[in-house]
């Protein structure tokens, strides 16, 4: 728990979050409109996302699914019946004049996230969720100056959920902590691309301040649209240390809308802060209630893949991964599903392990692309562990050739053997090799001999520079030692 007192009393900080999440959906909530972040300004609206009168929406069913799924995962209850409500509020890139949101009843409610323990945070506490709800973004403003914005709609009507949580969490690293689990879970299962430079997730921060012990809440500030886990760490650090002040001076912390500057690492009044009945919330006319069936829920749920810890336990218990290996595998269903999909034909988790996370994934990096639009398919990389295998092609060989093996759409095989360095294992081609070197050495060889073993390596690196490299280290290496005397 964060105490951020030093005085006579000791303060609990008390945390509930909002994290507000894009949903990956080819369209927008409620019109046929791409859902893609940028572009030209207003150039990706219609009549229903720019609020033109008349207009009507129609729920795009896929957000729904991807809602229900997040809730699922969440361990929430999924409300059969809900409703669409009009939020109404009134800024400049809020075309309507109402966000289209949920109130009561909202797709799900009640579930639990077990926080795993972090640096600053509790061990393994319990997060309860209050409620998922499906909502439509805003427009964005630009400011161009101190007397002049403009208004972009191309982000009005995208497909969001709002997870709100119980006020259950402790400190900044505590809530920054959650929100970079919670984003590893909702990426993973592929429901949001997680971008928050580009706002595809941000969250609210309401933070209050009580004596360690009292049961009643403290009057909360909530601190809006954080959009980095050093920013909702940084806000909150300051919020108590604001609030702390005025407690400590008898004063009363108002009930407000805060804004975070990154750069000071301070916070600001931006309004007095609405509550539910401010918004005027009421049944939105133009939308009918989602109605779902237990078959289409009991469907979403069968679907959920393994959860990440549970695959990266698997890794370690049963692949015999290390933990980092197994956790930067297990930390994306798609690329643990091509781990698998590759060790399914071949019998080297390690070596399979090796390759994505050696040479696959920094390839990946320096051609700044995704992994699987490398065009490196299960089958190959599974070809290219058993040639390793086999002892057709050396370690060194494959790495050599990785960039070129993804270019040319080779086996390893083919391209090693154009190149004359397919790995020779027979014993009686690399034997002229190792007599070679140990006549070319007999000072090292004596010192071999008289029980300096580590110049075993020596005499194995001599060899492979003889043969360019593909003479096998495992076959080198006994040769060596039948000739020196093991």
């Amino acid at each position: 728990m964060s105490d951020v007192r030093s005085g006579p009393c000791q303060w609990e900080t008390v945390i509930g979050l909002e994290a507000h999440v894009h949903l990956r959906t080819a369209s927008k909530l409620f019109c046929a409109c791409p859902n893609k972040f940028g572009g030209e300004p207003n150039t990706r609206i219609c009549p229903v996302c720019s609020g033109m009168p008349g207009a009507l929406p129609v729920i795009n069913g896929r957000a729904v699914a991807l809602a229900v799924q997040a809730g699922l995962a969440l361990g929430c209850a999924v409300n059969l019946h809900s409703l669409f409500s009009r939020k109404s509020y009134f800024y400049p890139d809020l075309p309507n004049g109402f966000q289209t949101s949920q109130l009561e009843p909202p797709v799900c409610s009640s579930g639990l996230f077990r926080l795993e323990a972090s640096g600053g945070t509790r061990v393994n506490p319990e997060i309860r969720i209050n409620r998922i709800h499906l909502e439509d973004d805003a427009g964005k403003c630009i400011h161009m100056g101190s007397s002049c914005s403009m208004v972009d709609l191309n982000r009005a009507g995208t497909p969001m959920i709002e997870i709100v949580t119980e006020p259950d969490l402790r400190s900044g690293a505590e809530a920054a902590e959650f929100m970079r689990q919670l984003r590893k879970l909702l990426m993973y299962l592929d429901i949001t691309d997680g971008n928050m430079e580009e706002g595809s997730m941000r969250c609210d921060v309401n933070v209050s301040l009580r004596p360690f012990g009292a049961k009643e809440y403290g009057t909360r500030a909530e601190l809006k649209n954080l959009n980095s886990f050093i920013s909702v760490r940084a806000a909150v650090e300051f919020e108590e240390e604001r609030q702390k002040e005025i407690l400590e001076a008898q004063g009363a912390v108002e009930q407000e809308t805060r804004l975070f500057d990154p750069e000071s690492c301070t916070t600001r009044a931006m309004r007095s802060k609405e509550d539910a009945p401010d918004y005027r919330y009421f049944p939105n006319p133009d939308l009918p209630p989602i109605i779902l069936t237990q078959a289409f829920v009991d469907k979403i749920h069968g679907s959920l893949p393994e959860r990440p810890e549970k695959r990266r336990e698997r890794y370690v218990e049963t692949l015999g991964l290390h933990d980092e290996e197994a956790s930067l595998l297990a930390a994306s269903a798609a690329l643990a599903d091509y781990f698998e999909a590759a060790l399914a034909l071949c019998s080297s988790p390690k070596r399979v392990a090796g390759l994505i996370l050696g040479e696959l994934l920094p390839e990946a990096s320096r051609r700044s692309v995704a992994f699987a639009d490398l065009g490196f398919s299960p089958a190959r990389l599974a070809h290219t562990v058993t040639m390793l295998e086999q002892g057709k092609v050396s370690l060194k060989v494959v790495q050599d050739l990785f960039s070129e093996l993804l270019d040319s759409g080779e086996s390893v095989e083919k391209l090693a053997e154009k190149k004359g360095l397919l790995q020779v294992s027979d014993a009686g081609a690399l034997e002229q090799a190792v007599l070679a070197a140990i006549e070319a050495n007999p000072a090292e060889a004596a010192d071999y001999r008289a029980g300096k073993k580590k110049l075993l390596a020596f005499f194995v690196g001599r060899v492979m520079r003889e043969t360019k490299g593909a003479g096998n280290p495992a076959v080198i290496n006994e040769l060596v030692k039948k000739h020196l005397g093991a």
